[in-house]
């Protein structure tokens, strides 16, 4: 490596090594923390949804119209982790389309991005829940601008706070 190489990323290294020395139990690491926050939301989904995230696909998929929630079983012979999922994705459907937003908020232990907006505007919304060979999903749709906006406000943030990995676009 060349001199000035080394040069210009001695600073950089210090203060690695230095956040590192000076935390060592990892707590003030970024990566430690996404990971610990993950598992707190895996947690309590499946505390509210009856269903254990070791054995489910979370998708959340965003559409010009709006979007959809798809959950579903690992494993096609857990039928009665399929069966529950489509229960929980039921009561996701109505309660939204209700206006209710408490069961994302006790997941993510903070109101969604959008989920105001969707409470407002709910009757401008669309929730049409639809089984899966193994669980559900629930369509949202809208033709209104501001809906659509939070619609996908509300999904992008899912998929960041799940860490679904699915397109934010």
């Amino acid at each position: 490596m060349s001199r000035l190489r080394v040069v210009l990323l001695a600073p950089t290294l210090a203060s690695l090594c230095a956040a590192a020395v000076s935390a060592q139990d990892h707590a003030s690491c970024p990566m430690m923390a996404k990971k610990d926050h993950r598992a707190e939301v895996d947690h309590r989904h499946d505390a509210v949804s009856g269903v254990g995230h070791e054995g489910a696909t979370h998708h959340f998929l965003l559409a010009s119209d709006g979007g959809t929630i798809r959950l579903e079983t690992t494993d096609e012979t857990r039928r009665e982790d399929r069966d529950r999922i489509r229960q929980h994705l039921q009561v996701v459907a109505r309660s939204f389309a209700a206006g209710d937003f408490t069961l994302p908020m006790q997941v993510h232990a903070q109101t969604p991005p959008g989920a105001k907006t969707m409470k407002k505007m709910r009757k401008a919304i669309a929730y049409a829940y639809s089984p899966t060979d193994k669980g559900g999903e629930v369509r949202i749709s809208t033709s209104d601008p501001a809906a659509l906006s939070a619609i996908h406000a509300f999904l992008r943030f899912q998929i960041e706070d799940h860490g679904t990995g699915d397109p934010i676009e």
